[in-house]
């Protein structure tokens, strides 16, 4: 069982289950308690780095959730090891909801899925919010790749723990980066094509 399960499956979440008819099922991954937490593993770390944005779940003082997008180059999440993860948090509408949450309770949920190979990774952690004048040698460290703007703070999320969802009713979609990539290769075969006819157009436009 992983410490996710633990944490996800509720008393209330395991009545559920039992009036859906997937207690059984659901009650294999929930014979040990696992109290400390899951390291990622090499898998998830390098399915994050890969990654241009995820979805970042808080909690507010009213009890509401609230989520928020959070986009950059591929990589700007950085994994700096199998327990931490962090990212330069540049400035955007400047409501501070997320970053107000993480202050009155640091438990966060990230959702990272990859459209294109139909593939998401749920994570619970602890987010705490700094300064960058708090820890310039990390920060340092986090500026490539990062997402464009006015860097404000550092976040970093301790994880606590993460699954593997399943594939369901994930749409394929594809970056305009990954598109470019995929046709690359056709672009090159249509200018050959194209340097072939007109060679061709030549010659015979030079024949008596």
């Amino acid at each position: 069982m992983s410490r996710f399960n633990q944490l996800a499956q509720t008393t209330t979440v395991r009545q559920v289950q039992q009036e859906m008819g997937s207690a059984t099922a659901a009650g294999r991954r929930l014979r040990e308690q696992v109290e400390e937490p899951d390291p990622l593993d090499a898998r998830s770390a390098d399915f994050i780095r890969n990654l241009d944005g995820f979805l970042f779940a808080s909690v507010g003082e009213t009890g509401w959730p609230y989520i928020q997008f959070k986009g950059g180059p591929q990589g700007f999440v950085h994994v700096l090891d199998p327990y931490t993860l962090a990212f330069l948090d540049v400035r955007g509408n400047r409501q501070y909801v997320t970053t107000g949450n993480v202050r009155g309770d640091d438990r966060v949920a990230l959702f990272f899925i990859d459209h294109a190979r139909q593939a998401r990774l749920k994570v619970f952690g602890h987010a705490t919010a700094v300064p960058v004048d708090e820890n310039l040698a990390l920060a340092e460290r986090l500026e490539s790749p990062r997402t464009e703007g006015r860097v404000e703070q550092i976040m970093t999320v301790r994880v606590e723990a993460y699954a593997w969802n399943c594939p369901n009713h994930i749409t394929p979609r594809f970056s305009q980066q990954e598109v470019s990539e995929a046709l690359a290769p056709l672009h090159e075969r249509l200018a050959r094509l194209e340097e072939e006819n007109a060679a061709l157009r030549a010659e015979l436009a030079g024949r008596p």
